[in-house]
């Protein structure tokens, strides 16, 4: 009878250690299953905002707005190669192109390659290139153009006489000598035209809106 008083005690203490240990192990999985949903939670916040900036951002980037880093000098002095610009891919869907814009544009000899030119002459008008000079005949009117945006001393190599069609541009580059443009390999289709350079991002000391000029 002693050695079962002496051995109850034991069990006594067996039984509440087994009863202490049941009632840790509910609140250890409540605190793992507690960090996992707040892990899954940070997780789903973050892809919730992925997903809503690509919403956002993907069809400006691929049907409005569109980057475009200038390689080579046919643009200088007024674009430099590296000069990074946003171009503006939906203006055109509502207005022509306008003389003097920048447009970045696919060379019609092969559609893979960008080009980066000025737009010279439109529709319906004949571009006239005789002794460095650039003249628009129009509806019987003549109008020499008056680049402001180019050297003075800058003369246009060539000589053009080329009548424009419905939908039909001439464009060259601002750094005439240099440039492989309308004059060698001919039309632009407006079809060909992407966008127009609307902003010119880096560099920074160099930021600025792209604006028509004025003749």
């Amino acid at each position: 009878m002693q050695e079962n008083t002496n051995i109850n005690p034991q069990n006594s203490v067996m039984k509440e250690f087994r009863q202490g240990s049941e009632d840790v192990n509910p609140d250890n999985k409540n605190k793992k299953g507690g960090k996992l949903k707040q892990f899954l939670s940070t997780v789903w916040e973050f892809l919730k905002i992925i997903i809503i900036a690509a919403i956002i951002v993907l069809p400006i980037r691929y049907f409005l707005f569109q980057p475009f880093i200038v390689k080579g000098d046919s643009m200088v002095p007024y674009l430099q190669s590296g000069n990074y610009l946003i171009i503006d891919e939906v203006s055109y869907r509502f207005y022509a192109p306008h003389r003097g814009d920048i447009v970045v544009l696919k060379y019609p000899l092969d559609t893979t390659q960008f080009f980066i030119k000025r737009v010279i002459g439109l529709p319906g008008e004949t571009i006239d290139i005789k002794n460095g000079k650039v003249t628009i005949l129009k509806d019987g009117a003549n109008l020499v153009l008056n680049e402001s945006y180019l050297p003075s001393d800058l003369k246009t190599d060539g000589n053009i006489h080329e009548t424009l069609g419905q939908d039909q541009y001439f464009v060259m580059g601002d750094n005439r000598q240099f440039s492989y443009d309308s004059r060698m390999w001919g039309i632009l289709p407006k079809s060909d035209i992407i966008g127009r350079a609307a902003f010119r991002v880096f560099p920074i000391n160099e930021m600025t809106l792209i604006l028509e000029p004025t003749y």
